[in-house]
C-alpha cells in the first residue's frame, strides 16, 4: 500500500508551486490557485483550509478544499421537504441557533468541486487518504458541529460511499440542470429549430419583452465600477432562493476577470441607463457553467430579464463551442423548458459528536428534495 502523508494550508499563497505542477490539475478553472484565491481574498467570514496528500517521495497526488461557515438552522431546514414536527425537533436538536460547518468543497459552486485525485493514483487509495485527512481537520476546528462534503454524480457514488465507514449521512440535493448541445447547433436560431412550437415561442417572446434592454458584456473595470448594484442585484436574487449556505462578495468577480479575462463572462442588462440585471459564467473546457445572477425582480415580468437571462446562457454556450451547459440549481422547472436535463447530486454530512450524529442520521433520511415539472421540449 503506498504510504501518504495529510499537508494542511491555510491560504493559497502558502501551497508551493511544484505542488500544483506536480497534480497537473490547473486545466480544469475550478483547481487553479488563481480561482480559489479570488475567492478566499474576497470574503472574509469564510475560514479557508487546504489539504494536499503527498506520497513517500514528497509529491502531490490529491488535494482538497474546505471552507468553514457559520449558518442559521432555519437557512437548511427551510428548503427540505420534511414535516412541520422534524424540523422543529431539528432546530431544537441544534438549541434553535446557528451551525458552524465545515464544507468540503466551494459552497458557490455546484457540482465536483471538492477534491481532486492526479491521474494515474489509486483513487481509493486517495479518497481515504483525503477521507483521513478530514477526520483530522475536524477533530482539531473548534466550536465544530457538521462537516458536508458536497456534490456527488451519480457515477461516483461507488467511491464515495465509502464515507458511510466514516459515519457520514448521504444526502440527496437539488441537481444541476444539464443542457446538452448538439454539434450541429451553430447558433440560437438552430437551436430555436430543434424545439417543439410552444417552446420555440416561449423563447421568442422571451427575446421580445426584453427589446428594450441594453445588453453589455462587461471588462473588469467595469465589474468593479458597477460593484455595489451588481451586489444589489444579486442580493436581491438569493433573497428569493430557497437555501443559500453564504452571501458572495462580489469582489470576487473583480478578482476573476482580471485573472481569466473573457474566459469569465460577466454581462449586465440594462433599462434607460439603470443596471437592472447580471448573468455571470465560467468557460471551462468544454464546459460553459453559469454562476450567479442578479435581477430586479418589480422589472421582471415586463422585460422578460431572467427569462433572457437564461436565453443568452444558451447563447453564448453555443458561440463558445461548449458541449454542455450547466444552469446550476434552482428553478429547475423552468430551466427543464430549455431542455435542461436534471444531473442528481449526492452529498455527505456528519456531526462532529458521535452521539448527536447518530440521532441527526433518521432526519437525514427522511430528508426530501423538492420536486418539479420536468419538460420535454426538443422535437422527437
Amino acid at each position: 500500500m503506498s504510504i501518504t502523508n495529510a499537508l494542511f494550508f491555510n491560504a493559497i499563497k502558502d501551497i508551493p508551486q511544484e505542488y500544483w505542477q506536480q497534480l497537473q490539475c490547473t486545466n480544469n478553472a475550478y483547481y487553479t490557485p488563481e480561482f480559489l484565491h479570488a475567492y478566499e481574498t474576497a470574503n472574509d467570514d469564510i475560514v479557508c483550509r487546504y489539504i494536499i496528500i503527498v506520497n513517500e517521495n514528497q509529491e502531490a497526488t490529491a488535494f482538497a478544499i474546505t471552507q468553514l461557515v457559520t449558518i442559521p438552522v432555519e437557512t437548511i431546514t427551510q428548503n427540505i421537504k420534511i414535516s412541520d414536527n422534524f424540523k422543529k425537533r431539528i432546530n431544537s436538536l441544534f438549541c434553535n441557533s446557528t451551525l458552524r460547518i465545515m464544507f468540503c468543497g466551494n459552497i458557490f459552486l455546484s457540482g465536483e468541486y471538492g477534491t481532486f485525485i492526479k491521474e494515474g493514483e489509486d483513487i481509493n487509495i486517495m479518497f481515504h487518504a483525503l477521507a483521513n485527512a478530514l477526520k483530522k481537520l475536524m477533530k482539531e476546528t473548534k466550536k465544530l458541529q457538521a462537516v458536508f462534503i458536497k456534490d456527488f454524480k451519480q457515477s461516483s457514488l461507488k467511491l464515495t460511499d465509502q464515507l458511510k465507514e466514516y459515519k457520514y449521512s448521504p444526502m440527496k440535493v437539488e441537481p444541476n440542470m444539464i443542457i446538452t448541445l448538439q454539434p450541429e447547433w451553430k447558433s440560437f436560431d438552430d437551436y430555436k429549430n430543434a424545439l417543439k412550437s410552444k417552446y420555440r415561442v416561449k423563447a421568442n417572446k422571451a427575446d421580445s419583452k426584453s427589446e428594450k434592454l441594453e445588453v453589455k458584456r462587461f471588462t473588469a473595470q467595469e465589474v468593479e465600477h458597477y460593484k455595489s448594484e451588481l451586489q444589489a442585484l444579486y442580493e436581491n436574487t438569493i433573497a428569493n432562493a430557497n437555501f443559500n449556505a453564504q452571501v458572495l462578495n462580489l469582489n470576487t468577480y473583480t478578482h476573476l476577470k482580471e485573472s481569466y479575462g473573457d474566459q469569465f463572462i460577466v454581462k449586465g442588462y440594462f433599462l434607460e441607463g439603470k443596471l437592472v440585471g447580471f448573468l455571470s459564467a465560467m468557460i471551462n473546457q468544454e464546459n460553459f457553467d453559469a454562476h450567479f445572477i442578479g435581477l430586479d425582480y418589480s422589472l421582471n415580468k415586463e422585460y422578460a430579464i431572467y427569462p433572457r437571462i437564461l436565453n443568452d446562457y444558451v447563447r453564448i454556450g453555443i458561440e463558445h463551442g461548449a458541449t454542455r451547459i450547466n444552469l446550476g440549481r434552482t428553478a429547475s422547472e423552468i430551466k427543464s423548458t430549455l431542455g435542461a436535463k436534471p444531473q442528481d447530486l449526492t452529498c455527505y454530512i456528519r456531526h462532529k459528536k458521535p452521539l448527536l450524529n447518530a440521532a441527526m442520521r433518521p432526519f437525514i433520511k427522511n430528508i426530501k428534495i423538492k420536486s418539479f415539472k420536468e419538460h420535454t421540449p426538443f422535437k422527437q
